[in-house]
């Protein structure tokens, strides 16, 4: 009964796996297939193996720029997040009163609001701030990372605020006590100890900025700043969709972030663990 059980689990692990698998599965094989080819049979294998339609649809996304935009935007906005959150987690771990505390839970409170509810008077704020200030926010590629920043903030001092809650206080008085200013006790100290969870951070933006669809098309107009996610849209036309190259978009999309998720998916569980426990 006991190894019935075991074998029962693994079978049910092997198609839940199959399952979620199947999306990738049938995008892959149908980028390689021609029309009638994907129209014939969707889950059939390609009978030849071309990358005609990779090459085209690169050329019809402008892969290299909407590849550069993406990287721009991701790079830049994962930097400030981790930069801003890790010190203010920090401040408000060390400055325990009323006040921090009312901060932290309003940095939780924000992770609980669903994007689609605020997007709209969003964009009219930024929109706003623009004709008064004469701020670049929308359409452009500053005004984006600008929004990124503060969407994905909160998560971010979360977990380092889980973290740095482990570190002893005696560390920094130590520091301090040889003539260390605050500025050299955090950057010099406490934020090598927190690499841990700055890998985590920076794993789960990326992942998250890099596939976010939906706020940069609602910020950028200007086809030159499209990101990769937005670049897919070409292929989706108001009567016919180019489903083979669309699907070999898609597989351009997503080959970037797989390969950084296979090589940094070992941090994630352990930093999240130390973060979310501690």
């Amino acid at each position: 009964m006991r190894l019935f059980k075991k074998y029962l689990k693994e079978i049910l692990l092997v198609v839940g796996a199959l399952v979620f698998l199947s999306p990738v599965y049938i995008m892959l094989v149908n980028s390689f297939k021609s029309r009638s080819e994907l129209y014939e049979n969707v889950l059939a294998l390609p009978e030849t193996l071309t990358f005609e339609h990779y090459i085209r649809a690169m050329d019809r996304m402008n892969f290299g720029l909407a590849f550069f935009n993406s990287l721009v935007i991701t790079i830049i906005s994962v930097v400030i997040i981790v930069i801003l959150s890790s010190m203010t987690a920090w401040m408000l771990v060390r400055r325990d009163n009323t006040l921090s505390r009312i901060l932290f839970m309003t940095f939780i409170a924000t992770m609980l609001i669903p994007f689609q509810t605020i997007m709209m008077p969003l964009i009219q704020f930024m929109d706003q701030i623009m004709s008064t200030t004469g701020l670049p926010m929308l359409n452009t590629r500053s005004g984006l990372i600008f929004m990124h920043v503060g969407f994905n903030a909160s998560l971010a001092v979360f977990l380092y605020h889980g973290f740095i809650k482990s570190i002893p206080v005696s560390l920094e008085e130590s520091a301090e006590i040889d003539g260390a200013n605050k500025f050299t006790v955090f950057w010099k100290i406490i934020f090598p100890i927190l690499k841990p969870i700055t890998v985590t951070v920076i794993i789960l933006n990326v992942i998250q900025i890099w596939n976010d669809y939906l706020l940069p098309s609602l910020v950028l107009t200007d086809q030159s700043l499209r990101t990769i996610p937005l670049a897919t849209f070409y292929f989706f036309g108001e009567f016919t969709i180019q489903w083979n190259q669309a699907m070999a978009g898609l597989v351009l999309t997503i080959i970037p972030v797989v390969i950084f998720y296979a090589f940094a998916q070992k941090h994630i569980i352990k930093g999240i663990g130390e973060g979310a426990v501690k």
